[in-house]
C-alpha cells in the first residue's frame, strides 16, 4: 500500500471523528472520534514500528475508525436509552465529504461517490450556490448548520434538492465536513471503499507514517494530546480490569490525578457497586450504564461504551465514559454559546452586536440581506446604519441600555445603506462571565410589510366610508334630478324652439344632466351604480370610440390602436366601458402637454399566463387585456399608490382644461371592479404610464347576444311609438318624482293609480276592482320598502309585472329578494322618454 493512500486513510479517520464530534444532535459524538484515534494509538503502541510496520497500521486506521464510529452515531433519549441512528461514516447511506480552504475534496465516503460522482472539487462560485456559501461560513465560524438546497454544478445529480449539513472540523480553521442526505439514497458498493482523490500535484502533505524512525513517536504524542483534550472521559483497561491508560477529562471528573488512577487502580475501585463484566466479544461496542464514585464520595451517573481488542491475557478494554449528569462549567458554557450562535445566525429578524465604542461587532445574515449589495456591516458605527433624523433618539436609547435601563420597542428608519426601511429597534445589554458589560444585542424588526398592510387596510376603510357616503348622497340627488329633468321634459312638450322660455328650459335640463353625470361618477367610484352589461367586441367598441378620442386628445398627440386577431368577447356596460377609456385618455393627454403617443392595445391572456403576471389579487382565468399607454411624464412613485383614491388629483382645481375633480381614476377603478375586472398601473418617471385592464373573457356559450343587448327601435330604424294602454300602480315616496312620473304616463295614454308608500299602495290595490297591468315602485321607502311590498302583492297577483325605480344599484337590493324574483329596473335619474320606453316594453312583454 503506497504512502498516499496511507496518509489519507489516517487523516480521514481523524477528520471523520472530529466532524461527528461537532454534530449538535448526537450527545455521544465525541465517542466515535476518541475510539477511532484510540484504536489507532493502541495498535501503534502494541505493534511498534518494527513488527507489523507503522505504514500499514496507519493505512488500516480508516477501517478501524469505520467500526469505532458506530459509537458516534448513537444518541441518548430522555430515558437514557441508546438508539442506533446511523452507521459508521464510511458505510453511511448518506454522502459525506470534507473540503479544504480552496474547495478541494480531501475525503468522500462510498455513498458520496456512488450518488454524486467522482468529484475532486466543490465549486461554490456560482450565483445559485449562495446558500451553500452561507452554510460554509457558519461552519467555519464554529457552528453546525443545515438547510435543504439544490445541488450546484459539478454534482452528477445537479439540480436535485437534498438536505445539506455542514460541520466545523476541529484543528482546521479552513476545512468543512459536509453530509448530504438524499431522499433517494443509493446503497454504496463496498468494493468502492477507500476510493479517494489524489492529493494536489507537488503537495506531499503532512509526514507519512513509516517514513522514518521518529514517526511512530510523533504519532503517539499527537494521539495523546488529542485524547487528553477530549471533552469526554476514556480509559484502557487490561484483562484484569486495571487501568492502562486514562485521559485527564475522566480523572478531573472523578477528582483524581491521572497518576493516581494509573497506580494499580482499576474499574472496580471507582464503581459504586459491582463493576460490569468485560465485553463478551471483540469488535462490537457494548453499552453499560453504571454509577461511578468520585474521590469525595459523591456519585456520577455514567454510560460506558466499550470495545474489546485482543484475546486472553493480552485483551484490552477500550471505553468511553459519558457523564449523564447535567452539563456544568465550561461544557455547559460551550453548549450555550453554540445554541446562541445558531439562534443568532438563523433568527428571522435582523440582529447585531454593538461594542462600547458603538461599532458593529457581528451581524446576522438577516441584517446583511437588508443591504442592497448584501454587504456585511461589521466594523461600521451602528449609528451610520440609522437614518440621520433618528440618530439622536437611537443614541439615547443605546445609552439607556448600557446603563441597564430597559426600554420598549422604538420605531426608527434605517439609513440608505439598508434601504431606508422602517424597523422596530430593541437593545439589551449582554454581560460577560465576570459580570462586566460586554456588548449590546440589537434586534431590528422590519416593519415595511406591516406598514404597507396598515396603509392598505386604512385605504380600504377610507374607500368604503367614502363609498357609503357617496352612495347615500347620490340616492338623494338622483331623486332631485329625476324631478328636475322630468319636469323639464313636461315643459318641453308645450314649448317650441322659438318660444322665449325654450332656451331657459334647455339650460336647466342640460345642467341637470351634467349633475347626473357627476352622480354617476360617485356611484361608479363606490361601485353602486346600475350597470347594463351586454356582450361586446372591444375591437368594435374602440373603433367607434376612436374618432371621439382623437378629438379629445388633440392633433399633437398620435393615437395608435392595436388589436390581437380573434380577440375574445367581454360582457360589460358599453357606456361605462367607454367612460373608462375616455377618462384614461384625458389623463394621458394632460400628461403630454407637448405631444406624444397614446397607444391602446388589446390582446387575449390565457389562464396559464395570468397566473404568472404576479398580481396576487387576480385569480388565474382567461382575460382580455386593454392596455392604455402614454409617453408622458409619468406618475411619481409616492403618488402611484394614491391615484385611485377619490378626490386625489395632481391637477389644478376647477372646471377648465387641465383641471380635475379627483374622481376620474376613482371612477375608472369602480367601473372596472364592478364589471368583474382588474386594473393595474405601471409608471416610470420621464417615460410614461401604462394602465392594464383585465376583463373576464367570455366562453362560447356566454357569447351569444341577448335581446336586451339591442335598443328598442322600430323596423324602419326610427324610435318606437311610446304611447300605450293599461293600468299602472305607481308607488313613490318622493312627491316631485311621483307627480312627474304620473303626468308623463297619463300623457302617454295610461291609467295611473298613485301611492306615497307601501301601506297606501296595498290599500289602493284592495279598493281597485279592475285589472292592474304593471306596478312601478321605489326601492327604499319608509315603513315598507319596495321588495316587501312586491312580495305581499304577489301573494294575490303572482303574475304581476314589476319595475323598480331606484337611485341605488341593482345589486344593493337584489340580495334581499328571492333568487327567482322577476322584475325590471329603471335607474334614477330618468327622463320622460326613458320612463315611457321602459313601461311600454315591459307591458308588451319585451325587455329593453
Amino acid at each position: 500500500m503506497d504512502a498516499t493512500v496511507s496518509r489519507f486513510s489516517r487523516q480521514n479517520a481523524l477528520a471523520s471523528g472530529r466532524r461527528l464530534a461537532r454534530h449538535g444532535r448526537r450527545p455521544l459524538a465525541w465517542a466515535g472520534a476518541i475510539v477511532a484515534v484510540l484504536a489507532l494509538g493502541v495498535v501503534v503502541l502494541t505493534a511498534g514500528a518494527g513488527s507489523v510496520g507503522f505504514l500499514s497500521l496507519a493505512a488500516a486506521a480508516g477501517a478501524i475508525a469505520g467500526a469505532a464510529l458506530v459509537l458516534a452515531t448513537r444518541a441518548r433519549d430522555e430515558d437514557g436509552n441508546l438508539e442506533l441512528i446511523a452507521e459508521a461514516v464510511d458505510h453511511s447511506p448518506h454522502g459525506v465529504m470534507v473540503t479544504d480552504a480552496d474547495g478541494g475534496i480531501v475525503y468522500r465516503n462510498v455513498a458520496f461517490g456512488a450518488r454524486f460522482g467522482p468529484m475532486s472539487r466543490l465549486d461554490l462560485a456560482a450565483a445559485e450556490a449562495e446558500d451553500w456559501r452561507r452554510l460554509r461560513q457558519t461552519a467555519l465560524a464554529g457552528t453546525a448548520a443545515r438547510a435543504r438546497l439544490c445541488l450546484p454544478g459539478g454534482f452528477a445529480a445537479a439540480g436535485t434538492r437534498v438536505e445539506v449539513r455542514a460541520f466545523p472540523v476541529d484543528g482546521s480553521a479552513a476545512s468543512v465536513a459536509w453530509e448530504l442526505v438524499d431522499d433517494n439514497p443509493q446503497t454504496p458498493d463496498p468494493a468502492d471503499a477507500g476510493a479517494l482523490p489524489s492529493p494536489p500535484a507537488g503537495d506531499d502533505g503532512p509526514p507519512v507514517a513509516g517514513a522514518g524512525p521518529s514517526e511512530p513517536a510523533d504519532a503517539v504524542w499527537q494521539i495523546a494530546e488529542l485524547l487528553d483534550a477530549a471533552p469526554v472521559g476514556f480509559f484502557v483497561a487490561d484483562a484484569a480490569g486495571r487501568f492502562r491508560a486514562v485521559n485527564r477529562e475522566l480523572a478531573d471528573r472523578l477528582g483524581h490525578e491521572v497518576e493516581t488512577l494509573m497506580t494499580d487502580t482499576g474499574l472496580a475501585d471507582i464503581v459504586a457497586g459491582d463493576p460490569p463484566p468485560p465485553p463478551t466479544a471483540a469488535g462490537g461496542p457494548e453499552p453499560a450504564r453504571l454509577t461511578l464514585r468520585r474521590r469525595d464520595g459523591s456519585e456520577m451517573p455514567a454510560m460506558l461504551m466499550r470495545t474489546l481488542i485482543g484475546e486472553g491475557a493480552e485483551a484490552r478494554q477500550l471505553a468511553v465514559v459519558n457523564d449523564l449528569a447535567p452539563a456544568t462549567g465550561a461544557v455547559a458554557t460551550r453548549s450555550t454559546e453554540e445554541r446562541f450562535r445558531r439562534f443568532f445566525d438563523f433568527a428571522p429578524v435582523a440582529a447585531l452586536m454593538v461594542d462600547l465604542d458603538g461599532a458593529v461587532v457581528v451581524a446576522n445574515p438577516a441584517l446583511q440581506a437588508m443591504a442592497a449589495d448584501g454587504a456585511d456591516p461589521t466594523g461600521r458605527q451602528f449609528l451610520d446604519l440609522v437614518a440621520a433624523e433618528d440618530r439622536d433618539d437611537v443614541a439615547r436609547r443605546l445609552d439607556d441600555s448600557w446603563a441597564g435601563r430597559r426600554g420598549g420597542m422604538m420605531e426608527v428608519h434605517l439609513s440608505d445603506l439598508l434601504g431606508r426601511r422602517p424597523v422596530q429597534l430593541y437593545a439589551s445589554r449582554l454581560e460577560s462571565g465576570s459580570g462586566e458589560t460586554a456588548e449590546l444585542l440589537v434586534n431590528l424588526v422590519d416593519m415595511a410589510e406591516q406598514r404597507n398592510l396598515e396603509l392598505q387596510f386604512a385605504q380600504g376603510q377610507k374607500m368604503q366610508a367614502v363609498g357609503q357616503l357617496a352612495g347615500g348622497v347620490a340616492h338623494d340627488f338622483n331623486n332631485l334630478l329625476t324631478a328636475i329633468i322630468g319636469h323639464c321634459d313636461l315643459l318641453l312638450l308645450r314649448a317650441r324652439p322659438g318660444d322665449e322660455s325654450f332656451p331657459d328650459i334647455m339650460q336647466v335640463k342640460q345642467n341637470a344632466n351634467r349633475a347626473a353625470n357627476l352622480v354617476r361618477q360617485l356611484l361608479a367610484f363606490s361601485r353602486q351604480q346600475t350597470l347594463r352589461p351586454k356582450v361586446l367586441s372591444l375591437t368594435d367598441v374602440l373603433a367607434e370610440l376612436s374618432h371621439l378620442l382623437q378629438r379629445l386628445i388633440g392633433e399633437n398627440i398620435e393615437l395608435k390602436l392595436q388589436h390581437e386577431r380573434d380577440l375574445g368577447l367581454v360582457k360589460a356596460d358599453q357606456g361605462q366601458l367607454e367612460q373608462v377609456i375616455i377618462n384614461l385618455a384625458v389623463n394621458a393627454r394632460d400628461a403630454m402637454p407637448r405631444g406624444g403617443t397614446l397607444s391602446i392595445v388589446t390582446r387575449n391572456v390565457s389562464r396559464e399566463e395570468s397566473a404568472t403576471l404576479g398580481h396576487d389579487l387576480m385569480p388565474a382565468a382567461d382575460y382580455v387585456e386593454i392596455e392604455v399607454r402614454d409617453t408622458g411624464k409619468g406618475i411619481p412613485p409616492e403618488d402611484l399608490g394614491k391615484i385611485f383614491e377619490p378626490f386625489f388629483t395632481t391637477k389644478a382645481a376647477g372646471t377648465g382644461a387641465g383641471s380635475g375633480t379627483g374622481l376620474g381614476l376613482a371612477t375608472v377603478y369602480g367601473i372596472v371592479k364592478q364589471t368583474g375586472g382588474f386594473i393595474f398601473p405601471k409608471s416610470e418617471a420621464g417615460k410614461g404610464t401604462a394602465f392594464r385592464i383585465y376583463l373576464p373573457r367570455l366562453r362560447q356559450a356566454e357569447s351569444e347576444p341577448s335581446a336586451e343587448d339591442d335598443e328598442a327601435v322600430g323596423a324602419d330604424g326610427r324610435p318606437q311609438d311610446l304611447t300605450g294602454k293599461g293600468t299602472i300602480m305607481l308607488v313613490e315616496d318622493e312627491d316631485a318624482v311621483r307627480v312627474f312620473a304620473a303626468r308623463a304616463l297619463r300623457n302617454k295614454g295610461y291609467t295611473v293609480l298613485e301611492a306615497n308608500g307601501g301601506e297606501a299602495a296595498l290599500k289602493a290595490l284592495a279598493e281597485h276592482d279592475g285589472r292592474i297591468d304593471l306596478l312601478i315602485s321605489d326601492v327604499v321607502m319608509p315603513q315598507m320598502d319596495g321588495p316587501t311590498l312586491i312580495k305581499r302583492v304577489r301573494q294575490t297577483l303572482p303574475d304581476l309585472k314589476v319595475i323598480y325605480i331606484s337611485g341605488y344599484a341593482e345589486d344593493a337590493f337584489r340580495r334581499n329578494l328571492d333568487p327567482d324574483a322577476d322584475f325590471d329596473l329603471l335607474p334614477k335619474p330618468f327622463s320622460l322618454k326613458q320612463l315611457a320606453g321602459k313601461v311600454k316594453s315591459v307591458i308588451d312583454g319585451e325587455r329593453a
